[in-house]
């Protein structure tokens, strides 16, 4: 991180202004060189500047510069930040005169990559800052602002301060058993902290699957037969026409996809191909790809018709989704029933038509329920989001059952204290206070540039 990276902040194209950032010990001498206006080696720190952008005696572009010095900023380092006309041929102009005079392209993230290294946010707000870029619903952008402050970090940090204080209380019984005016940590003692502990780590954990659908949303994948009416359920949930839907089988041969916002969690609706034996190459090709999306779901809506009996696939479907979570929509209901119910073990079983209006909602109130988005839209927004940080907190669940089997077997304390400490690592993995190098590199190639 000696060298001064330069990079596009905004997106490339015809605009009002176009934003390229420069960070780096050398970014204001950088600047210097191809800036015509005050020297900016002397302008006081957060100040806007006005000049033109030069190559030698070439005026390229009318500019305001902003410059910004170590250590109040994003990155801890000294920034400058140019402000030109909107247009690619300016903007790349721009941009190549910082490369050849001593900046680096930066690569994706990696400004707030630095901005991590050098301490001035942890890994939660750094991966907050693309959540709040990505965000499509208000509760996204509301979480992803948590995050960003600080609050959610904050839990954590606190969580881990109360198992070092167990920490030091046991190591002090360890090192130091002849004191007599501290508390002695028993095995028992031990047990009282982790009933606390384990309370407050499921709460974390369990709020936390909030947290990822307020982000991520909900993959929603419609599957049955052909000609159940899945492409005509997409089309009333997305209220136009993405689909295209026929009376001859087999119409939808490949994944149509379309989001929507319900209640301000992102459904992403994945309509696939009627999942039957076929010979049809490209259909089979559409059949093995519905089934595939199966197995990444977050919801499936599984239709049936009302009008028909069951069918062998049908019940092999029912198998195969029989531990995922699924609602079994019984589409046409408005025909006579010919289907029985009580043959489906399901009891998210729900009966809609694309007819009438209101059928469409039953479908949309069950999502609701069965997510407890009612729930959601009351909460405080303080939740983990993302995979690897729940994944990391389930992961110091299952440490924490370690602990308790330990204690139940009246394990000597300094055996359980290294599984506390691995609970008190895992957790500090979260916030970044431990990481590997690998993790960040993948982490921040994952941003877009400039940011």
């Amino acid at each position: 991180m000696d060298d001064t990276i330069a990079s596009i902040s905004t997106t490339l194209g015809v605009g009002a202004i176009s934003i390229i950032r420069v960070s780096g010990s050398e970014a204001i001498e950088i600047v210097n060189k191809i800036y015509k206006g005050k020297d900016l080696s002397r302008v006081d720190s957060h100040t806007i500047n006005y000049g033109h952008i030069v190559d030698r005696d070439e005026i390229i572009d009318e500019v305001l510069v902003s410059v910004m010095r170590s250590p109040k900023t994003f990155t801890t380092e000294d920034v400058v930040e140019i402000n030109c006309h909107g247009g690619i041929a300016t903007t790349n102009k721009v941009m190549e005169l910082l490369l050849l005079n001593g900046a680096r392209l930066a690569e994706p993230g990696e400004f707030t990559k630095r901005a991590f290294l050098n301490g001035r946010i942890d890994l939660i707000e750094a991966e907050s800052v693309m959540n709040v870029i990505n965000a499509k619903t208000d509760k996204a952008r509301k979480l992803s602002i948590n995050q960003l402050e600080g609050r959610v970090s904050q839990i954590i940090r606190n969580f881990r301060k109360e198992l070092l204080e167990l920490l030091a209380n046991i190591e002090v019984n360890i090192d130091y058993p002849e004191y007599e005016d501290i508390e002695v940590m028993t095995v028992e003692n031990i047990r009282k902290e982790m009933v606390n502990i384990r309370e407050k780590l499921t709460k974390i954990v369990k709020e936390s699957e909030n947290g990822k659908i307020i982000c991520d949303g909900i993959k929603t994948v419609i599957v049955g037969r052909p000609n159940v009416g899945k492409s005509s359920i997409l089309n009333r949930l997305l209220d136009y026409d993405k689909a295209i839907v026929t009376d001859v089988a087999g119409t939808t041969r490949d994944i149509v996809e379309g989001e929507i916002n319900l209640d301000g969690i992102l459904l992403k609706l994945v309509d696939t191909a009627g999942i039957r034996q076929t010979e049809d190459v490209v259909e089979k090709i559409g059949v093995d790809r519905s089934l595939e999306q199966i197995d990444s779901a977050d919801l499936i809506i599984m239709v049936l018709n009302n009008n028909e009996k069951l069918t062998d696939y049908d019940f092999d479907l029912l198998e195969k989704i029989k531990n995922k979570k699924a609602i079994i929509a019984i589409n046409k209901c408005d025909l006579k029933r010919k289907i029985n119910l009580d043959e489906i073990s399901n009891s998210n079983v729900i009966e809609i038509n694309t007819i009438d209006e209101d059928k469409i909602d039953i479908l949309k109130n069950k999502i609701k329920e069965m997510f407890n988005l009612d729930e959601i839209d009351q909460s405080d927004y303080n939740f983990l989001s993302n995979v690897r940080q729940i994944s990391l907190a389930k992961e110091s669940l299952a440490i924490l059952d370690e602990v308790e089997r330990e204690v139940d077997r009246e394990d000597p304390v300094d055996l359980i204290e290294i599984d506390i400490k691995r609970i008190w690592t895992k957790l500090g993995e979260i916030i970044g206070e431990n990481y590997s190098d690998e993790l960040i590199d993948q982490l921040f190639s994952q941003f877009c540039l400039g940011k």
